[in-house]
């Protein structure tokens, strides 16, 4: 998506997560943090995510004040569905799961949480 706006950008200061408005147009969209505050416009209370790419969306969602969810999608079932983990080519997970724990984030197991992956065939 491409529009025009005040740039900002994702940085952490005080060790707090936050979105710096910079003295500039920014005209070309970006993911994560910067990408949520511009389209909601205020820090989300839940973030989901299922690879080392989300690590900064669930940061910056943890972060606020008052009731947070951040939470971890483990694709861990090769048997039902395509697995990913520390090694993987596409969809690594290896920071996320070793900052989960002490980050309040809850990891959902496909192979130990999820009954069912897919729904049956009729």
């Amino acid at each position: 998506m491409i529009g025009s706006s005040i740039k900002t950008k994702y940085d952490v200061r005080d060790g707090r997560p936050v979105i710096v408005r910079l003295p500039e147009l920014d005209v070309v969209d970006k993911a994560g943090p910067v990408a949520i505050h511009r389209f909601i416009g205020t820090r989300p209370i839940a973030a989901f995510g299922n690879s080392d790419g989300d690590f900064e969306m669930l940061e910056f969602a943890t972060a606020g004040s008052g009731a947070r969810l951040g939470m971890l999608v483990h694709h861990d079932d090769a048997q039902r569905e395509f697995a990913y983990d520390r090694d993987s080519r596409v969809g690594r997970l290896a920071r996320d799961l070793d900052e989960a724990a002490g980050r309040g984030w809850l990891v959902v197991s496909m192979k130990r949480d999820w009954r069912i992956v897919h729904a049956p065939s009729r």
